[in-house]
């Protein structure tokens, strides 16, 4: 479905993403991990349209990023770190805004609104305007946007900020749901290795630009050889220290 073949991205002489080669399946939740700086969210970027790719090729089911970029936009939907809302809407106008973005309209839109509405628990504030939702509502307003007209896939850039344990609950619930029973390819990028390990049918573990590891939790056990949590594989693969070893460092500067 997703097919990276030797992308690159550079920042004048900077090199963020290093010759990726990666595909995604339709039907998986794909967990792009790394530390900051890694080059997640220029991965993601590049996918979505949002920033030139400086070699290589992005496909989405078949279709070229760069030369049948609004095909792609068809059949994609993005939810990014920061999204940007119009404070002044209605939950209920926000969607159809979007909506009609897509080219949706008439009772299709408006059946479409009210269950995005209702699955993301927002059915009793449609009516409300977005400057009076919470961080973890609007986020929750976004990822309805970005389920809005059906997409084939989804990218996802640090979903679970601002949400409390329920919303968090919820999203997790939903990403699954959309992959394993719709078929929906959701490329996942976040820094919580607990909704990596609880969401994600693989990982891929990305280390100044370059994919440094990637396959099922057990499959990344294997490679480290031990019995681990994915926040251990994570620290041993990208040379990482403990907290233990930070505040054991911390000590001895003192």
């Amino acid at each position: 479905m997703i097919h990276f073949k030797n992308v690159s991205k550079r920042y004048g002489d900077r090199l963020a993403v290093d010759r990726l080669e990666l595909e995604i399946q339709a039907g998986e939740v794909f967990g792009f991990l790394g530390p900051n700086g890694a080059g997640k969210t220029s991965t993601l970027k590049m996918l979505v349209g949002l920033t030139p790719i400086s070699e290589g090729q992005i496909t989405v089911a078949g279709n070229c990023t760069t030369e049948q970029s609004l095909k792609v936009r068809q059949i994609l939907g993005y939810i990014p770190d920061r999204p940007f809302l119009y404070d002044l809407l209605t939950a209920e106008e926000f969607l159809e805004f979007v909506g009609k973005l897509y080219g949706m309209g008439g009772g299709d839109l408006r059946k479409r609104s009210g269950e995005m509405l209702e699955l993301f628990r927002l059915d009793d504030r449609g009516s409300e305007l977005v400057k009076s939702f919470s961080h973890g509502m609007k986020q929750r307003l976004v990822m309805a946007g970005a389920f809005l007209h059906r997409p084939k896939v989804l990218v996802v850039d640090e979903p679970m900020v601002g949400l409390d344990p329920q919303g968090s609950r919820l999203v997790k619930e939903i990403f699954k749901s959309a992959a394993h029973d719709q078929g929906m390819a959701v490329f996942l990028s976040t820094h919580s290795l607990e909704t990596a390990e609880e969401v994600c049918d693989r990982v891929g573990i990305l280390l100044e630009g370059k994919l440094v590891a990637t396959g099922a939790v057990n499959e990344l056990r294997d490679q480290v050889s031990g019995d681990e949590s994915l926040e251990s594989i994570f620290l041993r693969i990208t040379g990482g220290r403990t907290e233990e070893a930070d505040v054991r460092l911390a000590l001895d500067l003192l």
